[in-house]
């Protein structure tokens, strides 16, 4: 085979077998395909598209590119949760010990953020003495005694979707749903689960921002997950404003905590319990949606779920105590009211730019290279919809400095008021697979 053989197959419409796939892959991997290959070929793929065959081809062999976790050893059927990104989503928080402790077994691998704010990882080091560092077998032991675990990401893992996805920032190729959709579903595969539940975001704050684009993503990791083995459901739900109210590290927890008790913001709760229910039926742990979220209903009620967090914290060297203690968890040593200049209801929260702001604070990063600061970070005070009078508080900086002018100013352009009542958005629009 020769590529730029490959390469013209594919400017020209015609679909890539499976061998030619793995050939295209293994070969840019160990370097003896250049990028300016691999760049034409990607424009191809952005261009023509791939069929159903070749994505999944394509998926397995950025799989095969490196480490794939064997979670064998755990008992029970193991679902993962993906979330596409947004600001303020703290889903994995609630939803991993929310399932886990109605008998789901949750091995999760998660990452560090880059962006808005920090990744699973690294809202869970906001909490002293949290690790993710652990080794494959103490991993398979934790969660098969305590029914969760997480671990960070695994260097070795899908190494051909990180060069490739690098190569593609840089070639104007990464709006392509093939590639987005192999991507993301190489890695959720290589983890290991044995299902998949996907949440897919749309809208202001989230990658895919129009619902056409959202919907083909959707479906296409959907099928993805299915022809390769895995049971693949997708979730879309709505990121044109904040999930929750806090946007930022140790804020998050917080609010993870608070939902966890029952106490949280009505839209994180409905989204996990959603994502929840459907991981549940995942696993066989009920064969309706309605009985896997009344069992998680009642897992809230009656404090298990709660328990179960302490009891991951504890296991992985946190101090569970910030659960019935969160004044420990770290905090910002400036607190600063934003408040309404004039009255109304809420008409638009600009996700995107709320999120930018809180990164200014440090809450984020920019590059891969820089610190967050797991303690700054925004809390939002009203919802798209709400009334608001003059005066009133929109939000909270939580700031290391004084001086948070910038930050000020960039929440002030994010929230809308207008004279008229608003109709809220939905939260969740469809479910695929």
């Amino acid at each position: 085979m020769r590529t730029v053989d490959l390469i013209a197959k594919k400017r020209d419409g015609e679909p890539l077998t499976r061998e030619e796939i793995e050939f295209l892959i293994q070969g840019y991997t160990a370097g003896t395909i250049p990028d300016y290959q691999m760049s034409a070929l990607a424009m191809a793929i952005y261009f023509n598209g791939m069929t159903s065959q070749e994505r999944a081809d394509l998926t397995l062999a950025m799989v095969n590119s490196g480490e794939v976790i064997d979670l064998s050893a755990i008992a029970g059927i193991k679902v993962d949760k993906h979330s596409t990104g947004g600001v303020g989503d703290t889903t994995t928080l609630v939803v991993a010990p929310l399932v886990a402790s109605v008998g789901v077994p949750v091995a999760k691998m998660s990452g560090r953020g880059l962006g808005h704010t920090g990744g699973t990882v690294d809202k869970l080091e906001s909490i002293p003495g949290f690790h993710v560092e652990i080794e494959n077998d103490s991993f398979h032991e934790l969660v098969n005694r305590n029914g969760i675990a997480i671990i960070g990401q695994s260097a070795n893992l899908t190494p051909a979707d990180k060069k490739l996805y690098a190569l593609r920032d840089v070639t104007a190729t990464v709006e392509s749903i093939p590639l987005i959709a192999s991507s993301i579903m190489s890695k959720k595969i290589a983890s290991g689960a044995d299902a998949i539940v996907l949440d897919v975001k749309t809208g202001d704050g989230a990658f895919m921002k129009q619902m056409s684009e959202t919907k083909d993503l959707a479906a296409c990791m959907v099928d993805i997950g299915n022809r390769v083995g895995r049971r693949t459901i997708a979730v879309i739900s709505d990121m044109n404003q904040p999930l929750g109210f806090a946007i930022g590290n140790a804020l998050e927890v917080k609010e993870a905590i608070d939902t966890l008790k029952g106490e949280g913001p009505e839209d994180l709760y409905e989204l996990s319990l959603t994502l929840g229910s459907h991981m549940v039926v995942l696993a066989g742990k009920a064969s309706e949606l309605v009985e896997a979220r009344a069992m998680l209903e009642h897992s809230v009620k009656s404090g298990r779920a709660l328990e179960k967090f302490k009891q991951f914290l504890a296991a992985q060297g946190g101090d569970a105590t910030v659960v019935d203690e969160p004044h420990r968890l770290s905090a910002a040593p400036y607190l600063i009211d934003v408040p309404a200049r004039k009255e109304g209801f809420v008409s638009a929260i600009a996700a995107e730019r709320i999120g930018l702001a809180a990164m200014k604070l440090g809450a984020g990063r920019a590059t891969k290279e820089a610190s967050i600061d797991l303690a700054v970070g925004i809390v939002l005070r009203k919802k798209i919809g709400d009334a608001v009078a003059e005066g009133e508080s929109v939000a909270t900086i939580h700031s290391s400095t004084e001086q948070a002018a910038e930050v000020l100013d960039l929440i002030y352009e994010s929230i809308a008021i207008q004279p008229g009542q608003v109709e809220r958005p939905p939260l969740i629009y469809e479910v695929i697979g």
